[in-house]
Parts: structure tokens; C-alpha cells; sequence
């Protein structure tokens, strides 16, 4: 009888295994091979495991020893039928137990006995339990919401980012986002997305009534004042350094019969004239000039808000300004730089963004320390964000632990469980030499005590 089981941690034959039905060629079909690597912390819990075994399987060898000396001697020596009973019933409650936790894992001495070997016939129905039971018990909204906010991840989370070393690796993860984004993106697609935002938000609306009501308001504020007063001082400047620029003009455009000192005479005149008026329109912030420049640019505002004709002559200039070649320009332009400006700036740990980044990161950070209603704020997001996935994916989740089990071997799922369980149910089959020993001796004390 071989009662010592080897330890669980073999390795699947490397070569392929023919199964028992063909494919539709004929040919048998294969499995492929799975070598189950072992861990080291497996090995050490397989090398355990053996030792118990052997200290059980000893115990029970022990026992048929003294078993077969004190059967043999207890005529000669009455006192060793005392022996006797004890180191019998020690080998009746070794083999029972031997029997009950081989009966887990195997069939006993490869005999299929009914009910045993359970766990690799039901190990379907044991990964749907334990999934069962990790869903109901620990995947519950209020068991993950109560344990995050045992936690306080907020604060703990805030104390990290506000070290130098927390802020730089927030920053290098979000490079390396950043830069697997554009990656991703495709610069046709991105253009496309930024010339149809143009098109829609910018090209599609009207300008007319919109620039016509933000001009009223400018213009009723007065805020153009400033800019009439630059274009007059600018005239006046002009006019001031071409003295021989307007004479010039009014000499070249007088007729030939007409005497050349009289058109001097005249171009200084005008010249003068000019000068004066000029000056007078600088000097004079009520000037009639600058109040029919204040009547046209509100009349124009006006125009441009409810005056069909000029509203369709602002489209035009639109259409001329933005056509369809000036608005793919555009949208490659704006990728283009956007682009380059990000890459530039995240590949570069010492670029402006970067630094700036890292500070606000290494800000909030603090805020999440110092701050108990901020860190309360995002404790209470990450609660309600878990409470969220918990309650919609529960059984996702624990759908991993039924399908993983499912996909196991069912010898190997009994080989895992046993290298897990397996020592501690080792002490099964030493307790139970002892106890069958003192029970043994005990059943047999009060029979002879009572029928001699």
C-alpha cells in the first residue's frame, strides 16, 4: 500500500500529447504541453510538504512496528496487549486519515472509490463557489467603501506628491502619455477633427451681428478713442515732415498755363491749411472730424447687426479671407505647433511646462495634507468611483477567479490546492495516529476492566 503521495509540484510533460479524437483531416489532434513553473516560495511549501508526509507516513510505520512485537510477545508479557491496542488503533486512525485526505486530492492507490478524488472532479463547481464567495463577501460596496476610507488614500496620496521624487515620476508617466498619444494620433485625423471645429464654431455662425454688437459695445465705451488719437497724431506727423510732398501735388495737378510761382504760392497754401486742420483735430477731443469718425463706426456697428447688405458684405470678406486652402493651412499650422510645442516641452525636464507641472503637482499634493475638506472632497470620488466599479463589474471580477479555475488542469488544480493546504493536512493524519492510539488503548482498558 503506498500511502506517501509525492509532492505537487511536478512539471508537465514538455512534449505534445495526442488527444483521443482526430481532426477533420485525420490527423490526432495535440494538446499543447504546459510546464507549470515553480516559485520558490512553492518549492519551499513542496519540500514542507514531503517532510510531513514522511513524519506521517513514519508514525504509521512506527505504529506496525510495535503493532507486530507486541502482538507476538503479549502472551509472554500480558501487559504489552495494553501495547498492542494502543499501537493498533494508532494504525487504524493513520490509515483513516490517510484515507480522508487522500481522498481530497486523489483516488486512494488509484482506486475509484465514490466520493473521492473531489477536488479535481468538482473543481468547476469549487472555482464557481469560491468566485461566489468572494463576490458576496468582499466585493460589496460598503466593505470596499469602508476599507478606502480606513485608509485615507487622499492624504497618503498627497504626501507623495508632494515629494520631489512623487512630482518627478507623476511628470515622467505623463510625458511618456503625452508622448504615446501622438503617437497614436494620426496627424490627417487630428487636422481633420481642428478644420471641421473651424468650420462649425468659426466659418459656419454669421460674423456680421457678432462683430457688429462687440464693436457697438468698444465704440460706446469709448476705447477706440485711443486708436483715432494714434491715426490723427500719425497724420499730423506726416503731414508735418512732407511739405514738399503736398506742394508737389498740387503743383502737378494745376493747369500748364498757370504761372510756377503762383502754383508755390498755392501748394503753400494748401500745405498750410492742411497743417492747421490737422492740428486742430489733434487738439480738439470734440473736433466735428472726430465725432462723424464716432457717428460711422456706430452706424457701421449698427450695420453690421441688422443691415442685410452689409451683414452678406462681412461673409464675403470671410469667405475671401478664410477659404478652403487657408483653413487646411490653418488646422495643419495649429496641429503642427501644438505638437511641437508639447514634445518639445515634456521631453525636456527643464522646460518651463515641466517645472510648472511638477510645482502644481508638489501644490496639490500639500493641499491634500493640509487641507481636510479637500482630502475629504477626493476620498469621497474615490469612495463613490470604487462603490461605482464594485457595484457595475462585481461579477466580472469574480468572474476571473471561476473562469481561471476552469481553465485549470484538474490535476493541477489539485496539486495547487494541496501545496497550499497540504502540510497543515499532513497534522490530520498525525492527530489522528495519536488520537487512534489513545482511543485504541482506551477502548480496550474499559473492555478488559469490564468483562476481564
Amino acid at each position: 500500500m503506498q500511502v506517501n503521495s509525492e509532492p505537487t509540484t511536478r512539471e508537465a510533460p514538455t512534449g505534445p500529447a495526442p488527444s483521443a479524437a482526430p481532426d477533420p483531416n485525420g490527423r490526432p489532434k495535440v494538446r499543447a504541453a504546459v510546464v507549470h513553473h515553480v516559485s520558490p516560495g512553492d518549492a519551499e511549501k513542496a519540500a514542507a510538504l514531503r517532510r510531513m508526509k514522511l513524519v506521517a507516513l513514519g508514525l504509521l510505520v512506527v505504529m506496525a512496528v510495535i503493532f507486530v512485537f507486541a502482538f507476538a510477545l503479549q502472551k509472554e508479557y500480558p501487559w504489552l496487549q495494553y501495547v498492542r491496542a494502543a499501537a493498533e488503533g494508532g494504525m487504524v486512525g493513520a490509515l483513516a486519515d490517510w484515507f480522508a485526505v487522500t481522498a481530497l486530492f486523489k483516488y486512494p492507490m488509484g482506486i475509484k472509490i465514490p466520493h473521492t478524488a473531489i477536488i479535481p472532479r468538482r473543481k468547476d463547481q469549487i472555482g464557481a463557489s469560491l468566485g461566489e464567495f468572494v463576490e458576496t463577501n468582499f466585493l460589496s460596496e460598503q466593505v470596499v467603501q469602508e476599507k478606502l476610507a480606513s485608509v485615507n488614500i487622499a492624504r497618503r496620496a498627497g504626501e507623495w506628491l508632494a515629494t520631489p521624487a512623487g512630482a518627478d515620476r507623476v511628470a515622467k508617466e505623463g510625458a511618456a502619455l503625452i508622448r504615446g498619444i501622438f503617437k497614436v494620433l494620426n496627424d490627417d485625423d487630428v487636422q481633420a477633427v481642428i478644420e471641421g471645429m473651424v468650420r462649425k464654431h468659426l466659418l459656419a455662425p454669421p460674423w456680421g451681428p457678432p462683430v457688429g454688437k462687440m464693436a457697438e459695445r468698444i465704440f460706446h465705451d469709448g476705447h477706440h478713442h485711443k486708436l483715432v488719437d494714434l491715426l490723427v497724431d500719425r497724420a499730423a506727423d506726416w503731414v508735418d515732415d512732407n511739405h514738399d510732398t503736398v506742394t508737389h501735388l498740387v503743383s502737378d495737378r494745376s493747369p500748364t498755363w498757370v504761372p510756377q510761382f503762383v502754383d508755390g504760392l498755392v501748394g503753400d497754401k494748401v500745405y498750410v491749411e492742411i497743417l492747421k486742420f490737422v492740428r486742430a483735430v489733434q487738439a480738439d477731443p470734440n473736433h466735428q472730424v472726430r465725432q462723424s469718425i464716432d457717428r460711422y463706426l456706430n452706424d457701421l456697428a449698427q450695420d453690421l447687426q441688422h443691415d442685410p447688405a452689409m451683414i452678406a458684405r462681412a461673409e464675403d470678406i470671410k469667405a475671401q479671407v478664410l477659404g478652403d486652402p487657408e483653413v487646411r493651412e490653418l488646422a495643419s499650422r495649429t496641429w503642427g505647433t501644438v505638437k511641437s510645442a508639447l514634445l518639445g516641452a515634456v521631453d525636456d525636464p527643464d522646460s518651463e511646462l515641466t517645472i510648472k507641472f511638477k510645482a502644481a503637482v508638489r501644490d496639490f499634493g500639500s493641499r491634500l495634507v493640509s487641507d481636510p475638506e479637500l482630502a475629504g472632497k477626493v476620498n469621497t470620488w474615490i469612495g463613490d468611483a470604487a462603490g461605482y466599479l464594485v457595484r457595475t463589474y462585481r461579477s466580472d471580477i469574480a468572474g476571473v477567479i471561476t473562469d481561471t479555475v476552469a481553465r485549470w488542469d484538474a490535476e493541477e488544480t489539485s496539486q495547487k490546492i494541496e501545496l497550499q493546504v497540504g502540510k497543515d493536512l499532513q497534522f490530520i493524519r498525525i492527530n489522528g495516529t495519536v488520537v487512534g492510539s489513545l482511543a485504541g488503548l482506551a477502548i480496550f482498558t474499559v473492555a478488559h476492566l469490564i468483562f476481564g
